[in-house]
């Protein structure tokens, strides 16, 4: 924009697709309240004679257009008359071209312009806001080659020539209904645009071949030809004295039609491009519900069906009167907080049969009510309990339309419009049903995506182990992150499993790929490790079975899977390793972290590959922690540098084991590039002071169970747990005598540990695992175990290298 000095017209350029605009802003009354210096300049008057006459008096436009009509070019007989506009008998905004009569701004005393009117509606003085340009202006535009045509020209923006000084009561409140106006501006950028164009820069129109206001001097453009040839027609049939068709005739009814069709065209064109940018619910019921407001109506609610909202799924059957219906959005041009009391977001409620809401879910179709009467808004309001909506709904039009989907009703869209606005008619009615159905479409997309993420979730968290976060000896922390780009389902898995000897499996494994079929992968994996871990097998051994078991399943998955055993009495690590990114180990006596130079062995899958196991003495307090490649991996990056980072986060100290696996999360994940999701498990090796284990070595003789129990009372009453000793005893006992009348063992070791609960075993050299059996009232033997079980919190079998081991827990009691 070149700059000029105030009351001067900047210099334009025939090619710069810009003119200078005329304001003017007529009042309820008829009376001009506002008069630009465009307005001055384009008709002659200055401000002060303008402001408070009758706009009639000063834009004489009734038989404005001349009879020379081809002299208009591609605006010919477009739009209504200005006329109509300016005496409010056309409710929605209008353009058009005409020659007004008795200006003083040239010789002739005629001024052709491109004018357009805004009716304003709310509240304010302020009824209607006229812009005119400068027809001659326009065609010049045209460039001597003809380049650019009227025809062509679209409204980009109103723009200001130069920054001005407004005293313009009523900027602020024509600021606030700019955007009924320009739809695509924000408030801010309305309202610093009112601010110059009222007073005054000077004005311009600038015009672009891609962006469009609302209404252009366009319309009708590509039925130009066709009028002019039925106008060519019914002139030689009158000239031959002969009928002329009824059709022959322009109709200005007829272009009127048009036009307002062609307004909802691009209503509903503008609001399909500003809804759906996103898959989130929540912000498509916003985009929806603020798309209508306030271009199309004043108040616009949105209600779903509860399934739709908690992301059910589909919703069966048709709605009834006990349907819940959940209100998600309400937007409303009336001051802030006036809605919110009386009918909130959040709220669910049913409609009866008598309401037009009712009527609109139940038939699918729109509900046009022309003005909500007394009697409709009492019905309405009993639905409100303690609240009273009517002075919201009486006396206004109301339009209900139903967002569906696939023929079944999600929800709804009440839209309501303010008393002084036009009620809503049949043409309303249409364009409310296809906003209704393009947002129907919408809404069901966001919520097939939505109920796809709530599947997916809960999958990966049927899959993914509620971890205790206290195991005898050790206390463990965990974390799982969901790929950012590769979907939310993938095949990290960590677990851990309690041993018998009070030891504790830790395991953390990755399915290589991503998505349902490397989930059920890690599912069937992730079980067999359960398994084959309660079996107390050898880590290497472990492995080699999971490896021979993935071959099984199909020779497509591979895995990488890293397990260790913490022995927390004898304090020591076994550990093994398929083909996983190693494990840190943090020294709690000088906060010294490594990574753990293990065998890497092949991943699970390849088949044939042997497996290596490492043994690892550590300390109390040392942390164990073991993760997977997607929080140390970032294409395009060595994944030595992500292995660096993880090391020296890991030593940072931290108030607890969640705040420690936060530090690590924050210093991994901030950088750019991370798609694989991500399972991470620490453990901190607390281990089981000496002092805690009592342990004795017991002959295979009967008489050697009533030392035991004589034992196992004397140990408890030192550990000052006298409330266990009946129950310890009597479980001993049992099991103690299980082994010298059943097992060929030459000896049996007694161990009890004392750590979250009481652990009583019993070990042996005879593999052969005792069974429950359900013993009659006339056997002999057979009720041991049973009494183990009913007495025991836990119990379990398994098998040793050198035998067997049967094991029991009894819970400490609460001091």
């Amino acid at each position: 924009m070149e700059q000029g000095t105030p009351g001067e017209p900047p210099t334009q350029s025939a090619a710069s697709g810009r003119i200078p605009l005329a304001v003017v802003v007529v009042d309820g009354a008829g009376l001009v309240s506002h008069w630009s210096v465009g307005a001055r300049r384009l008709f002659g008057y200055e401000k002060e004679e303008a402001v408070g006459r009758p706009v009639g008096d000063l834009l004489p436009v009734h038989g404005a257009i001349p009879e020379d009509r081809e002299s208009y070019g591609a605006f010919d007989g477009l739009g209504p008359d200005l006329e109509t506009s300016l005496d409010r008998r056309i409710s929605y905004p209008a353009a058009g071209r005409a020659r007004l009569t008795g200006s003083r701004s040239g010789g002739d005393c005629r001024v052709d312009v491109l004018w357009w009117a805004y009716p304003l509606i709310g509240p304010g003085p302020e009824r209607l806001l006229v812009l005119a340009a400068d027809a001659a202006r326009l065609a010049a535009y045209d460039g001597p080659e003809g380049a650019h045509t009227e025809r062509d020209v679209q409204v980009e923006r109103i723009a200001p020539g130069f920054a001005l000084h407004t005293d313009f009561p009523g900027a602020d409140e024509l600021a606030a209904r700019l955007p009924e106006i320009l739809p695509s501006m924000s408030v801010g950028e309305s309202a610093r645009i009112v601010a110059q164009v009222l007073e005054l820069g000077y004005p311009v129109l600038e015009f672009s071949h891609h962006d469009r206001v609302p209404v252009t001097p366009d319309w009708g453009v590509a039925r130009r030809a066709e009028r002019k040839e039925r106008r060519q027609r019914a002139a030689q049939a009158a000239a031959r004295g002969l009928p002329v068709a009824p059709d022959a005739v322009d109709d200005e009814g007829e272009d009127l039609e048009y036009a307002a069709v062609r307004e909802r065209l691009e209503f509903l064109n503008e609001v399909s491009g500003r809804i759906g940018s996103s898959l989130d619910l929540s912000r498509t019921i916003l985009e929806v519900s603020r798309a209508v407001v306030p271009r199309f109506t004043d108040v616009a609610g949105t209600y779903l069906r509860e399934q739709v909202v908690a992301g059910e799924g589909f919703p069966e059957g048709p709605p009834d009167e006990t349907t819940m219906w959940h209100r998600v959005a309400v937007e409303h041009t009336d001051e802030p907080g006036r809605w919110d009391d009386v009918v909130p977001v959040g709220e669910s409620m049913p409609f009866p049969a008598h309401t037009p809401f009712f009527q609109c879910m139940t038939s699918g179709d729109p509900v046009l009510v022309p003005r909500i009467s007394e009697e409709m808004g009492n019905a309405i309001a009993s639905q409100f309990e303690k609240r009273d909506i009517r002075p919201l709904i009486n006396h206004r039009s109301m339009l209900v339309v139903p967002l569906k989907a696939r023929n079944v009703v999600l929800g709804f869209m009440i839209l309501l419009r303010h008393r002084e606005r036009p009620v809503f008619n049949d043409m309303d009615r249409v364009t409310g049903a296809e906003l209704a159905a393009r947002a129907g479409l919408v809404l069901d997309n966001a919520r097939m995506y939505t109920y796809q993420e709530s599947v997916a979730d809960t999958l990966q968290d049927s899959m993914l182990p509620h971890i205790q976060p206290r195991m005898s000896g050790c206390d463990i922390a965990t974390r799982y992150l969901p790929g950012t780009l590769l979907g939310r389902v993938g095949g990290d898995w960590f677990d851990s499993v309690k041993l018998p000897g009070s030891r504790t499996a830790l395991v953390v494994g990755d399915v290589m790929g991503h998505g349902l079929n490397s989930a059920a992968m890690m599912g069937q994996l992730r079980t067999a490790v359960q398994t084959m871990a309660a079996l107390d097998l050898p880590p290497e051994q472990l492995l080699r079975n999971l490896d021979d078991l993935a071959q099984r399943l199909g020779e497509h998955y591979l895995a990488t899977c890293l397990y260790a055993v913490y022995d927390p009495i004898a304090s020591e690590l076994h550990l093994a390793n398929a083909g996983h990114i190693p494990p840190v180990l943090v020294r709690a006596a000088d906060g010294r972290s490594e990574l753990l130079d293990l065998p890497t062995g092949a991943p699970i899958g390849v088949g044939g590959v042997p497996f290596e196991s490492v043994t690892l003495r550590v300390a109390p307090g040392d942390r164990l922690l073991m993760c997977t490649d997607g929080l140390v991996e970032v294409r395009g990056e060595d994944i030595g540098v992500g292995l660096a980072t993880l090391t020296e986060s890991a030593a940072h100290p931290a108030a607890s084991m969640d705040g420690a696996c936060d530090t690590i999360i924050r210093a991994l994940n901030t950088r750019g590039g991370r798609k694989d999701d991500v399972a991470l498990l620490m453990a901190r090796l607390n281990g089981i002071p000496a002092e805690n284990v009592a342990h004795w070595r017991l002959a295979v003789d009967p008489a050697e169970v009533g030392r035991a129990r004589d034992m196992v009372r004397a140990q408890l009453r030192g550990w000052s747990l006298e409330g266990l000793s009946d129950t310890a005893e009597l479980v001993v006992s049992e099991l103690v005598t299980n082994v010298v009348r059943h097992s060929r063992s030459s000896r049996i070791d007694l161990r009890m540990v004392r750590s979250g609960v009481l652990v009583c075993e019993v070990e042996d050299e005879d593999q052969t695992l005792p069974t429950l059996l359900s013993a009659g009232p006339g056997d002999e033997f057979g009720r041991g175990l049973r009494v183990v079980s009913g007495l025991a919190k836990e119990w379990g079998t398994s098998r040793t290298r050198t035998g067997k081991t049967v094991w029991c827990e009894l819970a400490l009691p609460r001091r």
